[in-house]
């Protein structure tokens, strides 16, 4: 394929060495993943679709790599993902094969499974990606129903990559260090995918765990809040990354807190961006820019942003976004692919967020579970949390918002803390913010309950 999105990997324009690319400290070259990629190509030539058993190992990347030569669509499928779950994937996906699947655990949906030998090697079949075609096939966590897949096309890929690597000043003299998962976003398409369109070094912890980031000597970092909340916990390996350039966090919000740690500890204020599976990657805070906690950035190149109507004066709204890293759509879905989209063809990604008088985005939360309507006035609870989190005593916090006869809603914390009282925090809250901002009834709990991307799960507390 010669479609750009691969072009510095294909074209050879980007130095090689035997340990470019390292998965768990399995080393090898871009040349040594180009050929086993291309009999991978080979192999799967004139396919519909093909699914990906997306481990942390060489062998997905390789996997995922053939399929975008041969211009076949993959589908990342979670390893842990149970039967149900990767049946529906299957199915709905019509994937023909699964690369890198053991035996029979795919039978029920009768797809084939096929190993991944990184020690097979062929040249790339000269392709050129065909617009119609997505290049993955990514699957929302489905919380509101069955996983939808979403049709992620080549070009915005590209251009989401691109505009990273402008406003991160990523370039082929990085080290990029993550142990993050390879079915989503974060894990696969900026933490793979991206160290091979800018050429750089990739390492692959395996997990992300303190002591691996600190060993591995890198200069770009990527990891999820709770990552960078285990990072500060350990000082010594927090203060190891003080040599990196650049330490971004993303996939949910960072804690005010742990951005302080961190930079307490390494000497540098982390970057966050904001995305969603079917945007990828639009807003960023900028390398060379201000970095402050809570705040995501600006839109990357291309990409517009805005407001939807903001109501009761409360200045946030849901975020809607156009440009060139949008989905082409919902598999097999097209009215729900309508119903994401505005009548002049704006993405609704229903999420709330705030707009600086600079451009800087601030996220606040979900739309469904996060915009809260508490006596007149529009709270966002992202704003709230991170209050509660200043707090010494709390070491974790999420709030929603629970029906009251009189407010319409009123705002309920559930907190992990430890020698504080339910009024002493709420007084605290009040204190920090506006008053009609302060929960009006704080839960203790010994844990938050939380998804594999470390988000808490609201929907499960509100029983609670």
């Amino acid at each position: 394929m010669t479609a750009a999105l691969l072009s510095s990997l294909t074209d050879g324009a980007a130095a090689d060495r035997p340990d470019a690319l390292s998965f768990a400290g399995r080393t090898l070259s871009r040349e040594d993943l180009l050929g086993a990629a291309g009999a991978v190509a080979h192999r799967i030539s004139g396919a519909e679709c093909v699914a990906v058993r997306a481990t942390a190992t060489a062998e997905t990347a390789v996997a995922v790599v053939g399929g975008l030569l041969a211009g076949v669509p993959v589908v990342p499928l979670p390893p842990d993902a149970g039967p149900v779950e990767r049946r529906h994937i299957l199915r709905d996906s019509g994937a023909e094969l699964v690369l890198g699947g053991e035996g029979g655990e795919n039978e029920e949906a009768g797809v084939a499974s096929v190993p991944v030998d990184l020690r097979e090697r062929a040249d790339h079949p000269e392709r050129t990606a065909d617009p119609d075609r997505p290049a993955l096939i990514l699957y929302t966590s489905g919380t509101t129903g069955a996983p939808k897949g979403v049709l992620i096309p080549h070009d915005a890929i590209a251009a989401c990559l691109d505009g990273l690597a402008d406003v991160w000043q990523w370039t082929a003299e990085d080290t990029l260090v993550h142990g993050l998962p390879l079915f989503h976003v974060h894990g696969l398409v900026l933490g793979v995918l991206g160290a091979l369109r800018t050429g750089c070094r990739l390492v692959h912890t395996g997990r992300p765990t303190p002591e691996a980031y600190a060993a591995a000597g890198g200069s770009l970092y990527f990891g999820v809040p709770t990552v960078w909340s285990r990072v500060v916990r350990d000082p010594g390996a927090a203060r190891r990354l003080s040599g990196a350039r650049l330490l971004v966090s993303g996939s949910a919000a960072l804690p005010a807190p742990v951005f302080r740690e961190l930079e307490a500890l390494t000497g540098q204020r982390p970057v966050e961006r904001y995305g969603m599976t079917e945007t990828l990657i639009t807003v960023a805070a900028r390398a060379d820019g201000e970095r402050v906690p809570g705040r995501v950035g600006v839109p990357l190149p291309g990409t517009r942003t805005r407001l939807a109507a903001v109501e009761d004066g409360g200045g946030i709204g849901e975020l809607e976004v156009s440009g060139p890293t949008l989905f082409s759509g919902y598999l097999g879905r097209p009215e729900e692919t309508a119903r994401a989209h505005t009548a002049d063809g704006w993405f609704r990604t229903g999420d709330i967020a705030a707009l600086d008088p600079d451009g800087t985005h601030r996220i606040v939360g979900r739309a469904s579970t996060d915009l809260i309507k508490s006596g007149g006035y529009r709270i966002g609870a992202g704003e709230v949390e991170n209050a509660l989190l200043d707090h010494p005593a709390v070491a974790e916090a999420a709030v929603v918002g629970l029906p009251h006869d009189d407010l319409g809603q009123e705002i309920v914390a559930y907190v992990v803390a430890d020698g504080v009282t339910e009024q002493a925090l709420i007084d605290f809250v009040a204190g920090q913010l506006s008053v009609h901002k302060r929960p009006r009834r704080v839960r203790f709990l010994e844990a938050l309950p939380r998804n594999a991307m470390g988000k808490p799960q609201k929907k499960l507390l509100e029983g609670l």
